[in-house]
Parts: C-alpha cells; structure tokens; sequence
C-alpha cells in the first residue's frame, strides 16, 4: 500500500490535489482550487492522499467551517472521499476514513458526517458503502440527498441539513441557476466556459452564483456546493457533464418534463 500524506499550506505548492492533474484547460481552475485549500488549511483543513500521481484522498474538516449547508455541532465533516482506477478494493477508502475518524477522535469530536446522494450523484461518497463503515443516515431530503453520521458520543446534538438546503429551490424561478465552488478544480472552467457556450448556444437564460464565503455555501440552496444546476427554481442535477453541449439537452429536458407533468 501506498505511503498516506497530509497536504499544507506549506508543502501545496509542490503537491498535486489529485483531480485534472493534466487537464490543461482546467490549468487555472486547478489553481483556484489549490488557493481555496491554502486559505482552508488556516481553519484547520484537512486533505491526505497517497503518495501517487492519482485520484485517492479524502478532505474533511471542522462541520461549523464545512461550505455546505449542514449544522453538526463538534463534528468532524467529509467532503470528498475519493479512490480510482488500480487503487480500487486495495483498502485504500478504509485508510482514508480512519485517518478523519482518528483526527476527530483525537480532537474530542462526537462523530463524522457526510453529505451522499440517495442515487448516484457526481462529486459524492457512496452512500452505501459509508452506511457498511458504522455512519447512519440521520436526514434525508426529498430531492436526492442525504445526512450521514458515524456518531461517538450518542448524547451529542442531532446534524441536520440546514433550513436553506431543505425544499431543493432556488430563488430565480424563471429560467436556469448554476451555483458552484472552487472546492473542484473543474467547476469554474465548466461553468465559465462549457456551459457559457452550451447557454448561448441555445439563446437560453442563466445565473451564474458562485459561493466565495463560507457563509455563502453554508447558507445555499442545496448540498451540492461543489456543483449544481437548477431549472426555474428546481434542482436538477450535479453533473457537472451537463455543462456540455452534448448532454445538457438529454438532462434538462427530463427536468422539464417532469415539471410539465407536476403542473
């Protein structure tokens, strides 16, 4: 198995951060993700990988300091949980996980908790194998996502998803809102470029939110901070593939579709 290291804001310079390593036309995203991570580490950021040129980490964090829309007192929250390619069923998650549980155990916290989709959503753990390592779903939202939490101390507060996350709308109404984040070195190149184009391309209406504070993601209108799209004032999707030209039709169609039929 591979050494595990810790990135910091010292050594993030040299590191790599594992997604669109040599992804060129995400060269500035994969700078603004690194310069997020720098100021995060201040607050007591946390991200290990291995020590490869490959997609296998894990980010957590402080829940109060976490940019997503959730309340969990004195817990420790995970955000990407990430193993690829050969490096699949070689314990490498297993690793991952217990280096967040142990820096929580460490620090007092009364448990871990993460943010999955009820299906299969981009930029998210797998829910089902996270409920096979002792978390628990404590909440779930009609639209798609779910709270899990490993819990140390069983008297401690409840997480919840925050009220602004909760009925998976936005406020535009009319037309289409993508909010995103430089929590992922491709969002801001696919939303300012891919789907710009795909937009235009269809003389569409689009609000780009881009939450820069953590008071902005920890007050959004969905889980998915990293990436997601809403179709007058509905979430869609956190496929960030639907910025292309070539899907976004297939997706948002759907989208509309269903909201023909609910009228």
């Amino acid at each position: 198995m591979e050494k595990i290291i810790r990135l910091t804001k010292e050594n993030i310079g040299q590191e790599h951060i594992c997604c669109a390593i040599s992804d060129r036309k995400c060269r500035e995203s994969y700078e603004l993700k690194k310069q997020w991570l720098a100021k995060e580490f201040e607050h007591g950021y946390s991200f290990y990988r291995i020590d490869a040129r490959a997609k296998v980490f894990i980010e957590c964090c402080d829940a109060e300091k976490a940019w997503v829309p959730v309340d969990a007192p004195n817990c420790i929250f995970v955000g990407c949980l990430w193993v690829s390619g050969k490096y699949k069923g070689k314990g490498y998650a297993k690793a991952l996980l217990q280096k967040a549980e142990d820096e929580a155990r460490a620090r007092g916290k009364d448990g871990l908790v993460t943010v999955v989709g009820t299906k299969k959503f981009h930029f998210m753990s797998d829910g089902k194998w996270l409920l096979r390592q002792g978390f628990e779903e404590v909440e779930r939202l009609p639209y798609g996502f779910s709270l899990l939490a490993k819990k140390f101390n069983e008297k401690a507060a409840q997480p919840a998803f925050r009220k602004s996350a909760v009925a998976g709308e936005c406020g535009n109404k009319d037309g289409l809102t993508v909010y995103f984040t430089n929590r992922c070195p491709f969002s801001e190149y696919h939303v300012a470029n891919s789907l710009a184009e795909t937009v235009r391309n269809r003389e569409l209406n689009l609000e780009v939110v881009k939450l820069e504070t953590l008071e902005e993601a920890r007050n959004a209108p969905t889980p998915a901070t990293i990436f997601s799209l809403f179709c007058n004032g509905k979430f869609v999707t956190t496929d960030i593939s639907v910025c292309l030209d070539s899907r976004f039709d297939k997706i948002v169609d759907k989208e509309l579709k269903r909201q023909s039929a609910k009228a």
